[in-house]
């Protein structure tokens, strides 16, 4: 046996190490606050500005990823996945707000369904 040759879970572990070190598509950065993971410092940062209008008694039931399901014709076309639903106490109305750098196609068809569906306007932060 060659001594210098590495076994298969040495080389899977220096490939995973690599894979963590590679940029994501948007180059947004993973975040994490109170324990929950991000996909965004942008998206981390709106979350803490959001609790602390909770605290305030400005916002309240705040949720992450809300699913709604998207249905046209009886037929589930997909799910879309809210990034921030809450009720806005200053505005008295419910809030649906997605955090972007960038709007891909998708997430534009996602939101002209959930105003057509629903009749949500999703805001969006950019």
């Amino acid at each position: 046996m060659i001594p210098d040759r590495m076994s298969a879970v040495e080389f899977r572990a220096i490939q995973k190490a690599d894979q963590s070190e590679t940029p994501s598509k948007y180059r947004n950065k993973k975040t994490t606050v109170d324990g929950i993971k991000f996909d965004s410092k942008r998206e981390a940062q709106f979350y803490s500005s959001l609790k602390q209008l909770e605290r305030a008694g400005q916002v309240y039931e705040v949720e992450l990823q809300k699913p709604y399901a998207l249905t046209v014709n009886g037929q589930l076309v997909c799910t879309y996945k809210a990034d921030f639903a809450f009720y806005d106490a200053i505005q008295k109305r419910n809030r649906i707000v997605d955090v972007k750098g960038v709007a891909t196609k998708d997430f534009n068809i996602k939101r002209k369904l959930m105003r057509a569906i629903y009749g949500i306007d999703v805001e969006v932060i950019r």
